[in-house]
């Protein structure tokens, strides 16, 4: 990992360590378990994928704005997603739909060997871009698309993550899950969505409500 790049941000240092630990303390009370994910949370530096002026606030379990009328997931959340995926049974790659700031993919690459990330808004890809190569995620790839049209160069995949809320799960994301693979996406109306988890089993499809949970809208370009 490199060093920080403001000197008052730097001065985060210990501190951050231990509220990454307090964070992780907290996730387990909410009933987050598998310690993968609880190792990968009490790594990841989110102070370095929120502004510069909210890093005071990156550790709390809260949402916070990133631009662009996006947010960075709340902890609990990116941890129930993430244990979501892993529950079935392990896989080598995930593709995530909505890189946002990045924070998501870098949870599941300190778990998964390569992690596929699309994002349609360009400054967002492009900071995100930036910063996982500067802390190190070389196992991380970005493209700047239509999340809803997955990567279907690079499919099928095991696993599937879509980190903005939708009032159905995309055809193309569902075509692009392998055999016994699991899909993880907030579905529903904006502000009141249920996280469903998606698992293929041939031509049969098997859904799961994991809860209620709100995102921001997975947007759509029209062609």
């Amino acid at each position: 990992m490199v060093g920080l790049r403001h000197p008052h941000v730097r001065g985060l240092g210990m501190t951050a360590q231990r509220n990454r630990k307090r964070l992780v303390d907290r996730l387990y009370e909410e009933g987050i378990r598998d310690d993968r994910v609880l190792k990968a949370i009490g790594t990841v530096q989110r102070h370095r994928f929120v502004d510069e002026a909210l890093a005071n606030m990156a550790y709390r379990d809260t949402a916070l704005p990133i631009g662009h009328g996006q947010t960075i997931s709340q902890p609990l959340i990116v941890a129930r997603m993430t244990e979501a995926l892993l529950e079935p049974g392990p896989f080598d790659t995930v593709l995530e739909v909505g890189t946002g700031s990045g924070y998501q993919a870098a949870v599941l690459a300190e778990i998964v060997d390569q992690v596929l990330t699309v994002e349609r808004i360009r400054p967002l890809y492009q900071r995100a871009g930036r910063l996982l190569r500067e802390l190190g995620y070389h196992n991380v790839r970005l493209r700047q698309s239509d999340g809803s049209w997955g990567w279907p160069q690079l499919g099928p995949f095991e696993r599937i993550v879509v980190t903005a809320g939708g009032e159905q799960i995309p055809d193309a994301l569902r075509e692009q899950l392998a055999p016994d693979g699991v899909l993880v996406m907030p579905v529903g109306p904006s502000g009141r969505q249920e996280l469903i988890r998606l698992t293929r089993h041939g031509q049969d499809w098997e859904r799961e409500s994991l809860g209620l949970v709100s995102f921001v809208p997975l947007v759509s370009d029209k062609i």
